[in-house]
Parts: C-alpha cells; sequence; structure tokens
C-alpha cells in the first residue's frame, strides 16, 4: 500500500464514520502531499502495512495536525471547524502547516494513534451487567490495550436511551448511543480492583498525555472532546507499560478468589501479533478450564471480525467460565455511536 492510496483509504473510512473534515483533510494530503519534508522521509521507513490495520501513518499525521491547532495554533484554527474555508484556502493553510512544523510532525508520528474512545463502554457496561448476575461477586477487572485506562471506569459512567437507563446513578459521563435491541438486563457490576496494560500507556491527569489522547478525536466531532477531557477530570485507573500477553499472565496468576475476573478488549486485539494471540488465548482458556463458582472468569471483546454480514462495527462477544460458554451479544460501532444489541439468549 502507498501512502497516497493510504491517505485515501482512511479518507472513506472517516467519511464513513461521521467525519466529512478528516475525509476532506485526508483526501487532501494524498492529493497534494509534501514529499520534500521530512515528515515525507520518515514516511517513507515505515515497513509493513502503513493503513489502519497497521501503522495507521495517516491518522499519525492528521493527529500531529490537530495537536498543534489544540496547542493554540491560530492559521490551523482558521481552517479547522467550525470554520468552513474555500479549498484554496483549506489547501494553503494545510500545507503550510506541514512545512511550519516539519520536525514536530516528524516527531509525533514515531507513537501509533491512540484514542482512548471511551463510548466503546457503551459496549461494555450491559455485558458487564450479564456477568456481575451469573456470578453475583465482586469484579477484578484487566484490560488488554488500555491506553489511558478511560474504558477501564465504565462502572463510573451511565448508559440510556429514550426509555432506560443504567449503571453508575452520578456518572462522570452518560453515554447515549443510538440503541437498537432490548434493554440491558443483569445484575449491578461492583469493581473492586482495575488495571490495564498498554505498549504506551497515557495519563489523562498529565497535560501532554491528554492531548495526545484528543488530538485523536477528529476536530468536527467537539463532543468527543468534551467527553473525553470530562471522563479525565473525573476518573483515573492504573495502566502498565508492557506486553499484554507477558502482563496477562502474571494478571491471571494474581487474580484473587471471591472475585470474577473480567479480561477486557475494545479494538485491540487485532494489532497483537498473531502468536501472542495464540498465546494469550490458549493462556485464558488453560485458566478457564480450571475457574470455580468463587473465582468465575470472563472475556468480554469488541473487536473486529471482519463484518461477514455486512453490518458494521464489531462483534460484542463474552465467554465466561466455569463452562466456557460464548455469547454472541450484538455489534456496536467502533466509536460507540450506535449498539445493535441482542443480550444474553433467554432458555
Amino acid at each position: 500500500m502507498t501512502l497516497e492510496s493510504a491517505f485515501r483509504d482512511q479518507s472513506t473510512s472517516c467519511a464513513n464514520l461521521g467525519s466529512p473534515f478528516m475525509a476532506r483533510l485526508l483526501t487532501l494530503l494524498a492529493d497534494h502531499w509534501p514529499s520534500e519534508t521530512k515528515l515525507a522521509a520518515k514516511c517513507d521507513t515505515f515497513e509493513g502495512d502503513i493503513g489502519p490495520v497497521g501503522h495507521s501513518l495517516p491518522l499519525r499525521i492528521a493527529g500531529g495536525l490537530h495537536a498543534l491547532r489544540l496547542n493554540g495554533d491560530s492559521a490551523l484554527d482558521a481552517v479547522y471547524p467550525p470554520h468552513t474555508p474555500s479549498d484554496a484556502t483549506f489547501k494553503e493553510g494545510i500545507l503550510d502547516a506541514l512545512i511550519a512544523h516539519d520536525i514536530f510532525l516528524t516527531e509525533w508520528i514515531d507513537s501509533a494513534p491512540q484514542t482512548n474512545e471511551l463510548r466503546r463502554s457503551a459496549a461494555l457496561i450491559p455485558a458487564a451487567m450479564i456477568v456481575a448476575q451469573r456470578f453475583e461477586l465482586p469484579f477484578w477487572v484487566s484490560e488488554l490495550g488500555a491506553s489511558g485506562g478511560l474504558n477501564l471506569m465504565w462502572d463510573q459512567f451511565a448508559l440510556e436511551a429514550e426509555d432506560w437507563r443504567v449503571g453508575n446513578t452520578d456518572p462522570a459521563v452518560t453515554l447515549r448511543p443510538e440503541w437498537t435491541g432490548p434493554a440491558p438486563i443483569g445484575g449491578r457490576p461492583v469493581v473492586s480492583g482495575r488495571r490495564g496494560v498498554d505498549l504506551n500507556p497515557l495519563d489523562p491527569t498529565h497535560p501532554d498525555d491528554l492531548l495526545r489522547l484528543t488530538a485523536y478525536l477528529w476536530a468536527d466531532q467537539p463532543y468527543r472532546l468534551d467527553m473525553t477531557r470530562a471522563a479525565a477530570g473525573a476518573v483515573a485507573a492504573p495502566v502498565d507499560k508492557a506486553d499484554a500477553v507477558d502482563w496477562l499472565e502474571s494478571r491471571l496468576a494474581a487474580a484473587p478468589k471471591g472475585h470474577a475476573h473480567l479480561i477486557q478488549n475494545t479494538v485491540a486485539w487485532q494489532y497483537f501479533p498473531p502468536q501472542q494471540q495464540a498465546r494469550g488465548r490458549k493462556m485464558i482458556e488453560d485458566v478457564g478450564a480450571k475457574a470455580s463458582t468463587d473465582a468465575p472468569l470472563a472475556w468480554l471483546q469488541l473487536e473486529n471480525d471482519g463484518d461477514r454480514d455486512g453490518l458494521g462495527g464489531g462483534a460484542i462477544t463474552l465467554q465466561m467460565w466455569p463452562g466456557g460458554d460464548i455469547l454472541h451479544l450484538g455489534r456496536a460501532d467502533f466509536h460507540g455511536r450506535w449498539v445493535k444489541w441482542i443480550g444474553e439468549p433467554s432458555n
């Protein structure tokens, strides 16, 4: 894949995810990429997939531009939402920024995109209610690919639709996705311990890390910025810097009795190398085979499954031990805009 084709593919994805601004920006970069810059030279050094399931270079570059704007670059601010510049003005503003901030952007793309999209908790909350009803034990939560840890705090959020509301009664954030299907049914989860892991964990209470988290939110979706800032100011969860599967091995071994150990991952598993996926899955299944009613295990995922049925988003799956039964709970948008909920089948 060339960088131009990666820009165009990502542009289409952003348009489908409700961001015409990002679609416009990435199309401009595909059409007018300044190949003489240090940034362009750095991009040429990346090997393998540079698109959305690989290095995500288009999102790294767009995130760097947004970081500059959030840091007060007035020239960029003039061509970013809510402004609607002409094509000529937009092109000039973006290309001037790429030249003027070449060194900053070259350094910025060293790190992969991290959004910590907390609206994915709209899929975690109802699934956790099922686990709570099944085991009636406090939760011990472990998140793989936790970024800034915001989705580790799903028990601090509320989830509501037109005629129902579940979750925390005094929430840091209230999630309101477009909901299709029955209302969530289950117990009330109580989290007594939580921890996450990431190769590059971010602390949302630190200004530089919060900038990186918000820079990857799209400028024409200000409600995502507002929600992330609200959650970052109200909650905090520890996230360790480590390889996820190595970390999980020790986490599984340390899980206390008298708790339901909930492992969760959202749009993270696909980025693990295949050999680590296989190792992690076997590790979870081996521990699950030894699970008991006073030390149960659950694995909750919102992940890309290839969308074979063309319904969009990712699959919400929940596997629980003892028993190892797998529940296909529905689908959710990768940005949490909508949830198509099936829930637990009735017996």
